[in-house]
């Protein structure tokens, strides 16, 4: 009974916290992919929160072609320890091996996540925030950009209002729906 208890709990936590951090090294790794501000306040904090962490896989991974592999590698590795810490308290048996290959479509999903909760935000902060120099509304138009350029060069605006938000969204939900049911049964990923 105590062990159901605590067992919870602390999936909850481990979850919770590995799942953040994931999130703002994955979000390190597409800021710098799309040139995103490094002065930005919000780039700021992204920066100092992973680079403990960053600054030693750094010297063990290099960059490849301006990509921040490190980073990449980080969220890689902060995922699969989550999935390996839950899966043994949930008893699944999990193996490190394992838990390498089912962090895999779950790191797609989260990419696939920041990019549609940034071009949500993004259009509600269109309607909230006027000022083009916004912090937040800067970083936003520059990690949106390569999902929403494209789709706002073919649609223009009707009547004033632009439609390209609905269409990335749309466009993003069944790109997870038709790509992380394969990838999550090549890997075998119980999650």
């Amino acid at each position: 009974m105590t062990g159901n208890y605590l067992t919870n709990p602390l999936i909850f936590l481990i979850q919770t916290l590995g799942g953040l951090y994931t999130f703002v090294v994955m979000l390190r790794f597409l800021l710098q992919l799309t040139h995103a501000d490094f002065y930005n306040p919000i780039s700021q904090f992204v920066v100092k929160v992973t680079s403990p962490l960053l600054r030693p896989l750094r010297q063990l991974i290099p960059g490849f072609r301006g990509l921040d592999i490190s980073s990449l590698v980080l969220a890689w590795m902060v995922q699969s320890l989550v999935l390996l810490l839950v899966g043994a308290l949930a008893g699944l048996g999990l193996s490190a091996l394992g838990a390498l290959f089912w962090s895999l479509p779950a790191l797609v999903e989260l990419t696939i996540d920041v990019f549609l909760y940034a071009v949500i935000i993004r259009a509600i902060l269109s309607w909230v925030i006027t000022d083009p120099y916004n912090p937040m509304a800067q970083l936003l138009d520059t990690l949106t950009y390569p999902v929403m350029g494209p789709v706002q060069r073919r649609l223009p605006p009707i009547g004033g209002l632009d439609l390209s938000p609905i269409a990335v969204i749309i466009g993003l939900i069944l790109l997870q729906m038709l790509l992380l049911p394969p990838l999550k049964l090549i890997t075998g990923s119980p999650f």
